[in-house]
């Protein structure tokens, strides 16, 4: 290929470079983009939906991509595209396989690269061999009578090139390259980890993106790949539309970047919301008690690198306190569990987690009934229940709420953690695997950190983060007529007391008595109880009741649906702030 020089003074080369986009779906600091850019004259942005993000989770069966984050993604899509063609390019959606569609491509744009963000859980990492060896099966051409992608050149002579797959670094704040250790050898515990990246690394600046990221294929080129795709609709993926967006949320959340630097203006330097942080960051109600960038950071809407300098310059410009530091805190948190997927492996998907902990014959319920009263909002524990309500109507629970449930369903319930880490990749808008199984395992006591049995204490949460039952009213509309002081704890009111607060359970879905008792007491317990872990809960449950489908870890993690691989649907968790 002939080398030239861009407008920009960048060597660029001849020819086509696919930009394939996955969990990096913005015009800003994308490295994808601006390899791809410089490594051919034409640059083509690729976004595949691959069905296989749409089927079900591996253990339990549940929709891999709920409908609420299904419809963040195509407006992150779209937004992309708009975004992308108003810098002289473009956006090539397909939906399929990535092996099968990007070596297509490649065959019949002649590109010599695709260039995209590597991942680091297993899935995803499936995907990106498999691709390489498609892509090895595909044999370039010397073309003749113009440059590819301009007009119709004339097909040469096979040369025997074979198109490259060239992964790059995008998925944290701190890049891989800059950690004080290998990631093989991550810190066990996020203190040191942290402390180490704040001592031995510096973050790097956001990449800064040409002006254009132009040329793009000719109309004549794009007729012939049949056109540069439209997005898919929620039925083409198989999804139910989702009901519209529920007033009480937090936020009308809309996925794209767009939105995504509109949120981060509106709270560092609009509202200033930054400079309290670590003062809200536990909050429940309403919209800027945290950043609420998770779901954008899971997609790739908005980079790391760009809020860490943000934060920065809001420091240097207006103030620094524990605040301003505490986002980074958190988005430090958030790093530590991407590290710690490359680590563990798949262990962070099995029961054990990645201490390989052996339960010695104990059964971890996976109970249906159970688990169905805890993923629809029916425990009969208000804020357990107000927290999952939310999650189902939005897509999106505060990190507070995350901790109480997940406590409540491996403590008190002593279901299979797993249940909930599953339920989680499907609802959550900002769901990613790193993140969510990170936080799960800790939750649940068999991640890398020694404590075992971290117990949230629904009364003592109740009375620290709700303590007038404000938020469980908002979301469980039959205790809103409840004085505070009984809104958490409903099933203590006697008959006449409840016909005095005009509360009439008998003829609503919520329960007059907790479907389990607390593990440390304060809860009344209903039922029988089956097999609920270890004698030290006082009973528990309602029987056995039916079982979702095994859930061996006989089984690798493999991925669902024919061939192997594939989600780049999936993405948000802890380190949500």
């Amino acid at each position: 290929m002939a080398a030239r020089v861009a407008a920009d003074g960048k060597a660029r080369e001849d020819g086509v470079a696919i930009a394939w986009l996955r969990s990096d779906l913005r015009a800003h600091d994308n490295e994808a983009l601006l390899r791809a850019w410089r490594a051919a004259g034409i640059a083509v942005p690729v976004y595949c939906f691959d069905p296989r993000c749409f089927s079900t989770t591996h253990y339990f069966g549940f929709p891999k991509t709920g409908a609420h984050r299904a419809r963040f993604l195509l407006e992150s899509v779209a937004d992309l595209r708009a975004r992308l063609q108003a810098v002289g390019s473009d956006l090539i959606v397909r939906v399929g396989p990535p092996e099968t569609v990007l070596p297509a491509l490649a065959a019949a744009l002649n590109a010599h690269v695709v260039v995209a963000q590597g991942e680091t859980t297993d899935e995803e990492v499936r995907v990106e061999r498999n691709l390489k060896h498609a892509l090895e099966k595909v044999t370039l051409t010397r073309a003749t009578g113009g440059p590819t992608g301009q007009g119709r050149p004339e097909p040469g002579p096979a040369d025997g090139r074979r198109p490259k797959l060239d992964l790059i670094w995008g998925l944290t704040m701190y890049h891989v390259d800059d950690l004080p250790f290998a990631a093989a050898s991550l810190p066990d515990v996020y203190t040191q980890f942290r402390k180490a990246v704040e001592s031995k690394s510096k973050v790097r600046p956001p990449l800064t993106m040409p002006a254009s990221l132009g040329p793009f294929l000719s109309a004549e080129a794009v007729a012939r790949l049949g056109g540069i795709g439209s997005l898919p609709s929620l039925a083409d993926l198989g999804i139910d539309d989702p009901p519209p967006q529920d007033p009480r949320g937090v936020l009308p959340f809309k996925g794209g970047e767009t939105a995504a630097l509109e949120r981060l203006h509106h709270y560092i330097w609009k509202r200033e919301c930054i400079k309290e942080y670590k003062v809200t960051r536990n909050g429940m109600l309403g919209a800027d008690y945290s950043t609420k960038l998770a779901p954008w950071l899971a997609h790739g809407c908005i980079s790391a690198r760009l809020i860490h300098a943000e934060v920065l310059r809001y420091e240097r410009e207006r103030v620094a306190n524990e605040s301003t530091y505490w986002v980074l805190f958190e988005l430090i948190w958030r790093d530590y569990f991407r590290f710690l997927s490359i680590k563990c492996g798949n262990s962070i998907f099995h029961l054990g987690g990645p201490r390989r902990l052996q339960f010695n014959g104990r059964d971890w319920s996976t109970d249906a009934a159970l688990f169905d009263a805890w993923r629809e909002g029916r425990t009969g524990y208000p804020l357990v229940d107000a927290n999952m309500r939310e999650l189902a109507a939005t897509g999106f629970m505060s990190n507070r709420g995350r901790q109480i449930v997940c406590s409540f369903l491996v403590r008190d319930m002593g279901m299979d953690w797993r249940m909930g880490a599953e339920w989680f990749e499907s609802l959550l808008i900002d769901y990613d695997p790193a993140s969510n199984y990170g936080n799960w395992t800790y939750g649940a006591g068999v991640g890398n950190d020694p404590r075992e049995d971290r117990y949230f204490s629904i009364p003592k949460q109740a009375s620290t983060y709700d303590p007038n039952g404000d938020y469980v009213a908002h979301w469980i509309p039959e205790l809103a007529a409840l004085p505070p002081s009984f809104r958490h704890f409903p099933f203590r009111l006697s008959p006449s007391e409840r016909a005095a607060y005009k509360m009439n359970l008998e003829g609503s879905s919520y329960p007059l008595m907790p479907v389990v008792p607390l593990k440390f007491g304060g809860g009344a317990g209903g039922g029988k109880g089956g097999q609920m872990g270890s004698s030290s809960r006082g009973g528990g449950g309602r029987g056995s009741g039916g079982r979702y489908r095994n859930a061996s870890d006989h089984r690798s993690r493999e991925p669902s649906g024919s061939g192997s691989g594939g989600s780049d649907a999936r993405r948000g968790g802890k380190a949500q702030f």
